[in-house]
C-alpha cells in the first residue's frame, strides 16, 4: 500500500506494547500522536532514535503528543529494548507487519544487490481530529526527534 499522505486519514490499528497491553489509534483520540516506524529494536541507529524521543517526551507530554514507536519484532523483544534504554513510551509490535502495510512503510529495500522486505524508517505526525498532518520519510536519525516535536508545537 501507499504511504499515507497528509490531511488523509491515518488507518486504525490495534497491537501491543512492551507490557502486551494493546493500543488503538482510537485511545488517542483529541490528542496529536508520533508514530515513528524503526526497523530493528536495539541496534544503533534505532536506539538513537527512541533515546531521542525519549529524552524529548517531557516536551511532547507538555504539547499534549502521544509518542508511540513500531517494529515488527514481538512485545518481548520490545520489552528488553525499552528496559536496556530506559524508554518509558509504548513501542507497539507489529509482527506480522499488517499496520505497516497499512502505513505504507513495510517496502522492498535493497543491501549488497539483496532485495528484501522490510521497515522503511518513517514518521507520521497524526492530527488531533486523526488525520495526518505530516510525514517525514527516509528518515535521518540526527536531530529527527527535534524536528518533529517542532511540527507539534506548532500545532
Amino acid at each position: 500500500m501507499p504511504l499515507i499522505e497528509p490531511g488523509k486519514k491515518a488507518p486504525a490499528f490495534s497491537l501491543p506494547d512492551q507490557a502486551g497491553q494493546a493500543h488503538t489509534l482510537a485511545d488517542y483520540a483529541g490528542q496529536p500522536v508520533v508514530i515513528y516506524f524503526y526497523p530493528k529494536d536495539d541496534t544503533p541507529g534505532c536506539t538513537k532514535e527512541s533515546c531521542a524521543f525519549q529524552d524529548n517526551l517531557p516536551k511532547f507530554k507538555k504539547s499534549k503528543a502521544a509518542v508511540l514507536g513500531m517494529s515488527v519484532l514481538d512485545s518481548k523483544s520490545k520489552a528488553r529494548f525499552a528496559g536496556k534504554y530506559g524508554l518509558t513510551f509504548p513501542l507497539l509490535a507489529d509482527a506480522d507487519h499488517v499496520v505497516m502495510e497499512k502505513y505504507g512503510v513495510w517496502q522492498e529495500k535493497s543491501m549488497y544487490g539483496r532485495k528484501y522486505m522490510g521497515v522503511a524508517r518513517t514518521t507520521y505526525l497524526i492530527g488531533a481530529d486523526g488525520k495526518v498532518v505530516r510525514r517525514w520519510d527516509g528518515v535521518r536519525v540526527d536531530g529527527h526527534a527535534d524536528e518533529v516535536l517542532a511540527a507539534v508545537q506548532q500545532l
